[in-house]
């Protein structure tokens, strides 16, 4: 399973995101869009949003953190 979080330093939901992610023993790569411009283009081109945190689990991406659509993610 591949999991990518774009986050920003500052973001709450994106600190809760990945304390879920962690909880449950799922690695991730966290990618900080705050100081990695091509990190944030690509993050952009996957969501069409910059609001943090964006998740990619395997190719689908979740806007924001909901515990219910990130357990359903991680699922499939």
């Amino acid at each position: 399973m591949a999991v990518k979080i774009y986050t920003t330093p500052t973001c709450s939901h994106c600190t809760t995101a990945k304390q879920y992610l962690r909880e449950r023993g799922i690695r991730f790569t966290e990618y900080n869009v705050a100081r990695d411009e091509r990190r944030a283009d690509e993050m952009y081109k996957k969501s069409r949003q910059m609001g943090v945190p964006v998740i990619d689990v395997n190719g689908r991406i979740l806007v924001g953190f909901s515990k219910a659509d990130l357990e359903r993610a991680l699922k499939r």
